[in-house]
C-alpha cells in the first residue's frame, strides 16, 4: 500500500501538467523532466538509490511546482488571454501542489522533531560493506544514554587476528558521514572495537 501510494505522490505533478499544457513542445518537455523526477523519487522509495527520502521528497514537491510554473509561463507568452476554463484548472494545479508541499513540509518537520529524540538507530545499510573472507554473525541495536546505535559481530573466515579484521574493514578510526540534506541533519558514524572475544562494528549517530 505504501509503495503504491508513493507512487501516486512522485507522478501526479505530471499528471498535472498534463491538465493544464497546451502547446506541445512545452508540454512534453516539462512533462518529461516531470516524469524523470518521478523515475529518480520512485528509486530513493525503493532504495535502488541510496539517498535520504524525507529530504528527496521535499525537494521533489519544491521543485516540480517551479518547474510546472515555467512551463505554464513559457506557453503563455504568445498568448494575451487565456481561457476560462484553463484558468480554472490552472488554480486547481496550484492548489493541489500547494496542498501536496505543505503536507510534505509538515510531515518532514515531524520527522526532524521524530529524530532529534534519537529513538531510533540506523539502518543496516549504514553498516560498512564485509570484504571477502569475513562474515557477520549477528546485527541488532543498542540504546544507551547517547542514543541508539547498529551493531553487528562480524568474524574471519581465514583466521585474521581481531585488529587484522578491523584494519581489512579499513575501521582503525572511527568515519562520519552526513546522513541527509535537510531535515535529517546528523552524522552516521561508522567503526569497530575488538572486545576480546569477538569484532564488533557499529553505526551510530553523530551530532
Amino acid at each position: 500500500m505504501l509503495t503504491i501510494l508513493g507512487i501516486l505522490f512522485a507522478v501526479a505533478p505530471a499528471v498535472v501538467w498534463l491538465t493544464i499544457t497546451r502547446t506541445r513542445s512545452v508540454g512534453c518537455i516539462v512533462g518529461g523532466a516531470l516524469l524523470a523526477g518521478a523515475g529518480l523519487l520512485i528509486s530513493v522509495q525503493q532504495s535502488w538509490v541510496d539517498a535520504p527520502r524525507p529530504d528527496a521528497h521535499l525537494v521533489f514537491t519544491a521543485l516540480a511546482p517551479l518547474l510546472i510554473a515555467c512551463g505554464a509561463g513559457l506557453e503563455g507568452r504568445h498568448e494575451e488571454r487565456p481561457p476560462q476554463e484553463w484558468i480554472s484548472r490552472r488554480n486547481g494545479a496550484i492548489g493541489f501542489l500547494g496542498t501536496q508541499f505543505a503536507l510534505t513540509l509538515v510531515v518532514g518537520l515531524l520527522y526532524a522533531l521524530m529524530i532529534s529524540e534519537g529513538s531510533d538507530a540506523p539502518s543496516s545499510k549504514a553498516l560498512p560493506s564485509l570484504p571477502p573472507g569475513i562474515t557477520m554473525v549477528d546485527e541488532g541495536t543498542s540504546c544507551g544514554s547517547g542514543g541508539c546505535s547498529r551493531v553487528a559481530t562480524v568474524t574471519s573466515d581465514t583466521g585474521l587476528s581481531h585488529p587484522e579484521v578491523i584494519r581489512e574493514l579499513g575501521l582503525q578510526r572511527e568515519r562520519c558521514r552526513a546522513s541527509g540534506w535537510l531535515l535529517d541533519w546528523r552524522d552516521v558514524c561508522v567503526g569497530a572495537r575488538d572486545n576480546g572475544e569477538s569484532v564488533t562494528i557499529y553505526a551510530s549517530w553523530g551530532y
